[in-house]
């Protein structure tokens, strides 16, 4: 456990080297950009299915439980409480979420590029970009099916408690709660894992990537409660920045978000270096054993 913070406390200090600072902060604003577009597209085609109405009410929850308080609040006015938009108005949206979503890939992978000290020619122009396009719908779609089994696992949790024995209740209410978060952790070390997978060109075996996903999992969840707490406790954005306090909330917690995962980056480039050293210490005692015995 020991040697693992020290490679924790050490991708942090790279991290700062690296300016993953800067580099956080331009990809909170292309995702700024994104999100409010990607909610819009995801609760209108929601509602269109039958039990719609009931699906964008528990999008709501789910959001709730992650987002800033004065964003949740901004997401309701400007997208939730209203189902149904135009054709034109979302295909806008879904155009906007694609264009913005590139920005985030762009970013993340030059701070990957960072992580792993690999050149900047290491990608072509458009090579860069074209991988950053397949990046988009790696990351949404996994979050996407996630946010629908959230969503559904509440009204699976309520049919269950409905059926479950007094006694069992609360035990039924412990573990469907526990798989329903479990798998929104999965998903995000998923999602995390096939982004430093495919957003380098040196590119690693899955497990390899697996403690940076993990990682930076790990320390978002923390930084965004954390955050929620701060916003709703101690700060108070609407006094300072007035009609503009939920823009600023979601733009912070969008940062926190771009910043976990660079340091889970970081901290996969530190490990990807140890073992090369350690190949290059093995491959050179190999060598001065076969001169020895020759």
């Amino acid at each position: 456990m020991k040697p693992y913070l020290a490679r924790i406390r050490e991708a942090l200090l790279q991290a700062l080297a690296h300016d993953v600072v800067n580099t956080a902060k331009a990809a909170a604003y292309s995702g700024m950009l994104m999100f409010f577009p990607a909610v819009l597209v995801i609760t209108t085609l929601v509602s269109q299915v039958q039990a719609g109405p009931t699906m964008v009410g528990e999008t709501r929850a789910v959001l709730e439980q992650f987002l800033p308080p004065d964003t949740l609040d901004l997401v309701q006015t400007s997208v939730l409480s209203h189902h149904h938009h135009s054709m034109q108005l979302v295909l806008s949206a879904a155009t906007l979420t694609l264009f913005a979503g590139l920005g985030v890939m762009l970013s993340l992978m030059e701070g990957f590029r960072r992580a792993y000290h690999l050149p900047p020619e290491d990608w072509t122009f458009w090579g860069r970009r074209g991988r950053a396009l397949l990046l988009v719908p790696i990351a949404l779609v996994p979050l996407a099916l996630a946010s629908l089994v959230v969503v559904f696992g509440h009204q699976i949790e309520v049919w269950m408690i409905d059926r479950a024995g007094h006694e069992l209740r609360h035990m039924v209410i412990f573990f469907w709660r526990m798989v329903r978060w479990s798998v929104t952790f999965l998903t995000i070390v998923t999602v995390l894992t096939a982004l430093y997978h495919f957003g380098t060109r040196r590119t690693e075996h899955w497990l390899w990537v697996v403690p940076g996903a993990v990682a930076g999992t790990i320390i978002w969840f923390p930084a965004t409660l954390v955050y929620g707490w701060y916003v709703t406790s101690v700060a108070n954005y609407t006094r300072l920045y007035g009609s503009f306090a939920a823009g600023i909330a979601t733009l912070v917690w969008l940062y926190l978000t771009s910043f976990s995962v660079l340091l889970g980056a970081e901290l996969n480039g530190i490990l990807y270096w140890d073992r090369q050293n350690q190949l290059a210490t093995h491959s050179r005692a190999r060598e001065h054993a076969a001169r020895i015995s020759g």
